[in-house]
């Protein structure tokens, strides 16, 4: 009887102890990899969206996405900005914000990119591109707003 008092307490022992060794290896913060911008259609809010906005508002534009975890500041649910509004969609606003004119403490930080300048960059500095771009990217977002 003895002898399996200690080897169940041996055995508890040492589960505990790699439990507690696979916790120290386990980062306990997401951390977010910075990737040069990719090309992809002006003309596609919604592609747009997916390719640079996803990622940290999440695909359902909730503040959920799988970088989220890692900011200092939690993405802003930007189906809501409309309700946040009286009821109207911001659209100057929201486009201020992406283009960089905006102050939103996330957007120009480290943590999140100003888009109108790698927007330029995607354009060879053809403004009207990058106007299309924000516009196209903006009038998506509106779509998303909860009624």
């Amino acid at each position: 009887m003895r002898v399996m008092k200690f080897i169940t307490f041996g055995a508890i022992l040492l589960s505990l102890s790699v439990l507690a060794t696979q916790a120290q290896d386990t980062p306990s913060k997401t951390t977010v990899k910075h990737v040069p911008i990719t090309q992809t259609a002006s003309n596609s809010g919604k592609e747009m969206f997916n390719s640079y906005c996803a990622v940290c508002h999440g695909a359902n534009a909730k503040g959920a996405g799988p970088a989220a975890p890692a900011m200092k500041t939690a993405p802003t649910d930007l189906t809501t900005l409309a309700q946040k509004n009286g009821g109207k969609y911001p659209s100057a606003h929201v486009a201020a914000v992406i283009h960089g004119q905006g102050s939103l403490p996330s957007h120009g930080s480290e943590e999140m990119p100003v888009w109108g300048p790698l927007f330029s960059s995607l354009s060879q500095g053809h403004e009207a591109q990058v106007q299309q771009r924000v516009a196209n990217l903006v009038q998506y977002i509106e779509t998303l707003q909860v009624k």
